[in-house]
């Protein structure tokens, strides 16, 4: 049996945006090749997951962590907030944009400790909903968020390398989320 190595969870800043662009497309690469569109997936990486994409929302006020494991603080995983971009968003919600960890650690702390993290920061942040979507085939993803307390909203579409996809528009209420824990 493999050990699993030493990892840990921090926030990311500007000068991660190399680091979360790289996990970024690795996760989302990993997570949908042979479900979605392969062109659609690399254009969607090259625009949506570039390292000027992510140092964009975190001058806009967005919140980012990256997972990383020993040796040499490798990035596996990472989390973004930021200002809704979702159309059944309220106000006093947050968007829970992205969130994940490669395959190989999912179903460890990791992707636990990652959401407390992003819930915590939500809550002491003011906002009343967390809000996230997901892709509606996406069963482990859907599980986990079921785990953790969200429930679904609505839906839209989402545009991977122009080709559109069916997604639940998931919300948890961040007033009770404290309490749980």
């Amino acid at each position: 049996m493999t050990e699993f190595p030493i990892w840990r969870i921090r926030p990311a800043t500007a000068d991660d945006a190399d680091a979360l662009s790289l996990v970024a497309s690795a996760t989302f690469l990993e997570s949908f090749a042979g479900l979605v569109d392969g062109g659609g997936i690399v254009a969607h990486c090259l625009k949506q997951h570039s390292a000027d994409k992510y140092r964009d929302y975190l001058a806009k006020g967005a919140k980012a962590w990256l997972a990383e494991v020993e040796p040499g603080h490798a990035p596996v995983g990472y989390a973004l907030i930021c200002a809704p971009e979702l159309e059944l968003a309220q106000a006093g919600d947050l968007e829970l944009k992205r969130i994940y960890l490669l395959s190989r650690f999912q179903g460890s702390m990791m992707a636990g400790t990652m959401m407390r993290i992003v819930r915590e920061a939500a809550a002491a942040a003011g906002h009343e909903r967390l809000l996230l979507g997901v892709k509606n085939d996406n069963h482990r993803a859907l599980a986990f968020y079921a785990k953790h307390g969200f429930e679904t909203i609505g839906t839209r579409t989402f545009d991977v390398g122009g080709k559109t996809y069916d997604d639940y528009v998931l919300a948890l209420k961040l007033a009770n989320t404290l309490l749980a824990n």
